[in-house]
């Protein structure tokens, strides 16, 4: 049968595309296995995660178990890979999830999905550069007396990531390889470090690991709030299959750049997050995090003060001097990674018809040129509507949009894992029954868990509470942004259908078959 034949009834009739010229296709056989590992784990942010997520995990969630959390999410998440990277070695096609979707349950849905995954990236990016844009603020004040606007270091940032964005794919593995191995080593000392010490109490496996330790306060309590905010510190690892058409032998690489990825996140957090509950001792161990994290008595105020206190305990004050660069490092290689993958979602949609046929167009590099403009232009109108509103970079724009991305990135997986289950049911291609039926379905529930804790808690995330801050708690803001991709997803099938017309094979194209 041929790649036609395989897709789904309603889809028979998609016209053939334009032929690929070199002004309007992505370099082929630049990236190895370790430079998509670079760009994903990049996009993850660890650091970000570590300062940021896991203190209000321990503190809002459930205590010493969050280490523990952080590895079953991690698992939940190798379990979606198993049917996320079968399908990457039957379809090889920048736009990801828009081709996988489409593949199994039609353009139309295709197209619902990849309006979710561009929130996704677009509003990651966002966050990010909020949140690097404040914490510059902060380290040019601190350290140079230099007080500009956060804004200023917003511009500065968008116009670095739109020239890197721009060049060729494998000048910013290189550069995000650099950046993404100081990280790594830098979070891996202070893990070990804290581990070797033994901490006030010693090593505690089980405070950490135990099953009872893990779901404590279960999954409406303690253990949710854990889950979803480990759920949210993975994102950026599901995009190894955006860059297929650019790596080298992608049937092998991408599946193998997946699995890589969840592993190599999944065994930092549980290291790092292990060191930072013994460097304050699993006893009582919420309120330890409560009294380190509090600013004028509000507790979780700078999550970041549990990673800081570890590293100048266990390490020394250097690194704590040093983690105040690594973390600007790290947000700007997370922001590179995240404008990469939103060019490629608008450059996919553009080859297919989808949107404006411009978009599908490369420079000499042949990087996504049009696409990586139009993404930094969106980056640039936020931040002057940010301006015009006086709106907080970090309180706003880094909460609002990271929560906005997570909700929308864990929608496209369930549809990516509904997807496989249908296409391999109907085309027969792959029958193993763990890797296109079993392993999905585990995924779908394990992410609609996420999906539900995400939703309910989202006034955590967002910072948009109503009342007393329980599930479901939002103000106006909160239940605008939670809905948001939910309702792009419904926009985006209305388009999928209007422009029925206009769209190609192009959307569900196998590119090295």
């Amino acid at each position: 049968m041929s790649q036609r034949d395989h897709l789904p009834e309603s889809d028979q009739h998609l016209g053939t595309g334009d032929p690929e010229t070199k002004q309007t296709s992505l370099k082929k056989g630049t990236l190895g296995l370790y430079g998509i590992v670079f760009f994903v784990v990049a996009a993850a942010a660890p650091l970000a995660g570590i300062s940021g997520a896991f203190p209000v995990a321990i503190g809002a969630g459930d205590g010493a178990g969050a280490a523990g959390m952080y590895v079953a999410v991690g698992i939940v998440l190798l379990i979606f890979s198993v049917g996320y990277a079968t399908m990457s070695q039957y379809v090889t096609n920048t736009g990801a999830f828009f081709a996988y979707v489409g593949r199994g349950l039609g353009i139309v849905p295709g197209v619902g999905s990849a309006f979710a995954s561009l929130v996704a990236y677009i509003t990651v990016m966002w966050a990010i550069l909020g949140f690097i844009s404040g914490q510059m603020k902060f380290q040019f004040i601190a350290k140079f007396g230099l007080d500009l606007p956060w804004w200023v270091y917003a511009f500065v940032i968008i116009a670095l990531i739109f020239v890197l964005s721009a060049a060729s794919v494998d000048i910013g593995a290189k550069l995000l390889g650099i950046l993404l191995s100081i990280e790594i080593i830098a979070l891996l000392i202070v893990g070990l470090a804290t581990l070797i010490n033994g901490g006030p109490e010693g090593v505690n496996f089980g405070a950490s690991f135990s099953p009872s330790s893990i779901f404590e306060g279960g999954f409406t309590g303690g253990a949710g709030i854990a889950f979803a905010f480990a759920l949210a510190s993975f994102i950026g690892f599901e995009a190894t299959a955006i860059y297929g058409e650019e790596s080298k032998d992608p049937k092998k690489t991408v599946p193998r750049a997946t699995y890589i990825s969840v592993i190599l996140i999944t065994a930092l957090f549980a290291i790092v997050g292990l060191g930072l509950v013994t460097s304050l001792g699993a006893t009582d161990i919420a309120n330890k995090v409560f009294e380190i994290t509090a600013i004028d008595g509000v507790p979780l105020s700078d999550p970041s003060a549990v990673l800081f206190s570890a590293s100048t305990t266990y390490v020394g004050a250097w690194m704590t001097e040093l983690f105040g660069w690594i973390i600007l490092t790290s947000l700007f290689a997370g922001g590179l990674a995240m404008q990469n993958s939103a060019a490629r979602y608008f450059f996919a949609m553009g080859r297919a018809g989808v949107l404006p046929k411009a978009l599908d167009r490369t420079n000499k590099a042949q990087a996504p040129w049009v696409a990586t403009i139009v993404v930094s232009l969106f980056a640039v109108a936020i931040t002057i509507i940010f301006i015009i509103f006086n709106l907080d970079p970090i309180v706003h724009m880094f909460f609002w949009f990271g929560a906005v991305a997570v909700l929308a990135i864990v929608l496209t997986e369930i549809l990516v894992s509904i997807s496989v289950i249908v296409y391999f049911r109907r085309t027969k291609e792959d029958t193993r029954p763990w890797n296109t039926l079993i392993a999905p379905i585990l995924a779908i529930i394990g992410l609609a868990i996420g999906e539900y804790m995400l939703m309910s808690r989202f006034n955590l995330f967002s910072g948009t509470s109503s009342g007393e801050g329980g599930p479901w708690e939002m103000n106006t803001t909160g239940w605008i942004l939670v809905l948001s991709p939910f309702v792009l997803f419904v926009v985006g099938l209305i388009v999928g259908v209007a422009r029925k017309k206009s769209e190609n094979y192009d959307a569900v194209h196998n590119f090295v078959s």
